[in-house]
């Protein structure tokens, strides 16, 4: 297996996500739905590694993508301009692909499938209204909350198929990847909510919010580094992908 491969398997995923949600109007005003290529590559993991991968298997990544893209459209929403055409039409394209990921999973019958999902979206979005909140929260919770909003469906997904023994490398990964993420748009002057969130929890302690997030990212890379050292099921293409996604991204950092 190399690069070429995984990478062609993502984009054919990416491929059958907008073949279920196409809408000519909804792309002309929103544009394609967004999918983070990273999320998608967690997502087949198990079917890269060798794990047995059924149509109905394949049909459940699908959703699960498509959930992924509806709830970030919801996030795209404005609070300032909120009644623009192009705003409303983000509201309706989220909400056109929640109906395509439940007429899915209603056509699937696959009722242990439909019950972690639902579930999942819940917990996801409880995760995404703590931005909205009052309440104030520690660095280490923001974390624990940038992680579940990466990685609850997943999290779903595999313990439907019994794949949590990837669990490790997607939950450790996917929080590593999106720190870097919210460090680069710092670095563009286009900080998130969550990471002024973040800046906000450690305001008057002696270190800066880069030192404490970079810190976290150098956390999060030795213990994926142990992870895929001690993994004897990992397929070595797999571990050297892992790596090198890794490192691109630590690469795009710190050439802001």
């Amino acid at each position: 297996m190399v690069a070429t491969y995984i990478q062609q398997s993502i984009e054919q995923l990416k491929t059958n996500i907008f073949m279920h949600v196409r809408h000519r109007t909804l792309i002309q005003y929103t544009g394609s739905p967004l999918l983070d290529e990273n999320q998608l590559f967690y997502l087949l993991l198990p079917f890269l590694n060798g794990e047995k991968w059924d149509e109905q298997i394949q049909e459940s990544a699908i959703t699960v993508g498509i959930v992924h893209a509806s709830l970030s459209e919801h996030d795209k929403i404005s609070e300032t301009n909120a009644t623009s055409k192009e705003q409303q039409l983000t509201v309706l394209s989220g909400d056109y692909y929640s109906g395509r990921y439940y007429e899915i999973l209603a056509h699937s019958g696959n009722i242990t499938l439909i019950r972690q999902l639902s579930e999942g979206i819940v917990t996801r979005c409880e995760h995404q209204i703590k931005l909205y909140e009052s309440t104030q929260y520690t660095i280490n919770e923001w974390y624990q909350i940038t992680s579940g909003i990466q990685t609850e469906l997943i999290k779903r997904f595999y313990q439907v198929y019994q794949f949590e023994q990837y669990s490790s490398f997607m939950h450790t990964a996917l929080l590593l990847l999106q720190l870097r993420k919210e460090l680069r748009n710092h670095q563009n002057d286009n900080p998130s909510s969550l990471f002024l969130k973040m800046k906000e929890s450690v305001s008057g302690q002696g270190n800066s919010i880069v030192s404490i997030i970079q810190s976290e990212i150098d956390s999060l890379n030795n213990l994926l580094n142990e992870y895929l050292q001690s993994s004897s099921y990992l397929k070595d293409d797999l571990k050297l992908y892992i790596k090198q996604q890794v490192a691109f991204n630590d690469k795009l950092t710190r050439e802001r």
